[in-house]
């Protein structure tokens, strides 16, 4: 059984942490930058998006629990005008994969955005991430474009 719960302001710096660390990999892999300027980047992306830490906005971020342990996180913000939300952020802890909380906490998600009027759900998965992409299509995904980038140097 899987549990979304918020996160609790006490559980967000280390959610935060483990933020800054993983998305500034994927920026320094996918768009070149050193580390240095990819973590500079991912702060930024996330003090965008919560300004003040937990209390704000049109964000939530959620831990997934099986039997009260954390398994991992969820963040998305919904958009009421076209009745969808968008996953920026979905995280099962390594130890904790191939046990089906990934398919379960998508699932959960769905439950949940069904009872308020949310009818999708999108979200952008990195060229290189496999794992993820086979669950997405696994549970209903469609491929809906494609991001592309392209250096130019001088």
């Amino acid at each position: 059984m899987i549990q979304l719960r918020p996160m609790t302001a006490s559980e967000y710096p280390a959610y935060s942490d483990y933020f800054i660390d993983d998305y500034s990999r994927e920026i320094a892999n996918n768009y070149g930058h050193s580390m240095e300027k990819a973590v500079e980047l991912a702060n930024q992306d996330l003090l965008r998006c919560f300004p003040n830490g937990l209390e704000t906005n049109d964000h939530e971020l959620l831990c997934i629990e099986s039997d009260s342990e954390l398994v991992g996180y969820l963040w998305h913000s919904i958009n009421t005008d076209d009745k969808s939300t968008f996953i920026y952020d979905f995280f099962i802890y390594s130890n904790n994969r191939n046990n089906g909380y990934g398919k379960l906490a998508i699932i959960a998600l769905e439950s949940q955005l069904k009872s308020i009027g949310i009818g999708q759900i999108k979200l952008r998965v990195a060229y290189q991430n496999q794992r993820a992409l086979k669950l997405y299509q696994e549970v209903g995904f469609a491929i809906s474009g494609y991001n592309m980038s392209k250096n130019i140097t001088s």
